[in-house]
């Protein structure tokens, strides 16, 4: 038998002829405002994309906007592609990074009265396609170091393998599936300050106070030949050649040192093949850029540019007014992570440096140029963006830190930069042309190092007030607060596959936060 719906109740009679004699609104809450505007859609190259098409103001969000130029672009559903788009003011230099809440706010507070009958310009950015999730939770608290933990790095093959630099004068490789310790380096006779992967993840680099850098083989924790020594006061920093310049399987990497110089070894016969003087000062970061560039930041306020191949100087960059403690290049993800990315592994050496270097050359074109940019960061408070290319001339200068910046990194897609300061905040910036974008306030102590997930949306700080703080690129607000450190964390890194984080500090115990 069917359910009869029950007739209406007296109170529900009165309340309807009530309603019947009262003049209704019929005005209807819209959903956005009135109109409509002209998009015109542009490539990273400044190329237009698709055809001029109306869009409603209603309708105008950054993900609408991301739906509509895949359906233009007569994609599958299947095969859409996430955009970040920049817009250009009309008839103004001004170009706008972040998308707004309100689009009509935006053009008319930049004088654009009637945008119903303007095209607005937007230049559109594929994100990654594959989203990292922010990690929420420690993983594994794992002791073994007898001092503060100095450096960390993930190797560029997976996420499942950690190597971490200490003053108890080792470096130590961890299972980070386990959450075990895998081999214990030593060698060293002082703290070891820096540890770096090799981009093929074959072998794994450590420099020390001992003045020496020890070469490492991950799979057996056993040392490559002897220690490479030549430098009179210890290393700072240590860069691979990128693997795409690679001859064959003979690798070259550069150490700076306090000394004031920066060697290039060759790593098979652990010979010095140039020793690259001209600092007056330490020698306090390196960078081995992807065009055949080394890229020196000095004590002495300056920046130079080596050619690698030859061992001669090719620019100095001086802008800076004091100590210039930290370089990142727009390539530093394409060239730590060489051949590894979400898609299958070539099978041949050939194969693998041409993957390496078709990911060098995508990471760093500019509208169909090759432009390798370096951001610098000194203790007189700045950054300068630089594009060695061009000249001498810095093509920004970044101002807002109230002191020391101590750390600078790129976002993998080349997008943003984010520096690191002792004024307890982290500041990010248009990697375009260096205009301030937010700050991240949260952290009440100076912050020490950060890093970016792989997919350029989150970003990880570390910092002296004992916790790690992660940061959403799309708000600029906090997402997740970590806390787990008993001391100052000083190092922090993302892998690159965006499955974990791993961090250190004065507590001497490696973390592994996940999601």
């Amino acid at each position: 038998m069917a359910t009869v719906v029950p007739p209406p109740s007296k109170r529900q009679k009165r309340d309807e002829l009530e309603r019947s004699k009262v003049q209704q609104d019929v005005t209807i809450a819209a959903s956005g405002p009135p109109g409509s505007f002209k998009a015109r859609f542009l490539d990273g190259d400044g190329k237009q994309m698709a055809d001029v098409i109306e869009v409603p103001l209603a309708d105008a969000s950054e993900k609408n906007l991301s739906l509509l130029l895949n359906t233009l672009l007569a994609r599958d559903r299947e095969e859409f592609l996430p955009y970040r788009f920049r817009i250009h003011i009309p008839d103004t230099d001004i170009i706008v990074d972040q998308y707004p809440t309100d689009l009509l706010k935006l053009l008319r507070d930049h004088g654009i009265e009637n945008p119903f009958e303007t095209t607005v310009t937007l230049s559109a950015e594929p994100q990654a396609v594959f989203k990292v999730q922010a990690v929420t939770r420690m993983s594994h608290k794992i002791p073994g170091h007898g001092e503060a933990i100095l450096a960390v790095q993930f190797s560029p093959a997976n996420s499942s393998r950690l190597a971490t630099g200490s003053g108890d004068k080792t470096a130590r490789i961890w299972d980070t599936d386990t959450g075990t310790p895998k081999f214990t380096l030593s060698g060293h006779t002082h703290w070891v300050l820096c540890v770096a992967w090799s981009p093929d993840g074959k072998r794994l680099a450590t420099g020390s106070m001992d003045k020496s850098v020890r070469l490492w083989n991950p799979e057996t924790g056993k040392p490559f030949g002897s220690a490479l020594t030549g430098h009179s006061k210890w290393i700072t920093n240590i860069a691979w050649e990128p693997y795409h310049l690679w001859q064959s399987d003979s690798p070259r990497l550069a150490s700076a040192s306090k000394d004031a110089t920066v060697r290039v070894w060759s790593v098979n016969t652990g010979r010095t093949e140039h020793v690259l003087s001209g600092h007056k000062s330490s020698v306090s970061c390196v960078k081995w850029g992807g065009t055949g560039l080394i890229y020196s930041g000095s004590h002495d306020k300056t920046i130079k540019v080596w050619n690698a191949e030859k061992g001669t100087l090719v620019h100095t960059l001086a802008a800076h007014a004091h100590w210039v403690n930290h370089l990142a290049l727009s390539s530093d993800f394409a060239l730590r992570t060489s051949y590894f990315d979400h898609e299958p592994i070539p099978d041949t050496d050939d194969g693998k440096r041409a993957k390496a270097k078709a990911r060098f050359e995508k990471a760093v074109r500019v509208q169909g140029q090759i432009s390798e940019r370096l951001v610098t960061a000194s203790d007189d408070f700045t950054m300068y963006l630089w594009d060695p290319s061009q000249g001498t001339k810095p093509v920004a200068r970044l101002l807002g830190h109230q002191k020391q910046v101590n750390h600078v990194t790129y976002s993998p897609d080349g997008q943003l930069i984010a520096s690191a300061s002792f004024d307890n905040h982290t500041k990010i910036w248009s990697a375009r042309d260096g205009r301030f974008i937010n700050t991240l306030r949260g952290h009440v102590a100076p912050v020490y190092q950060c890093s970016f997930s792989a997919d350029s949306r989150l970003l990880v700080t570390a910092s002296k007030d004992t916790t790690l703080k992660v940061w959403s690129m799309a708000s600029c607000k906090l997402a997740v607060d970590l806390p787990g450190h008993q001391d100052e964390v000083y190092a922090v890194d993302w892998s690159p596959d965006g499955k974990r984080v791993g961090s250190g500090g004065r507590d001497k115990a490696v973390r592994l936060w996940c999601n």
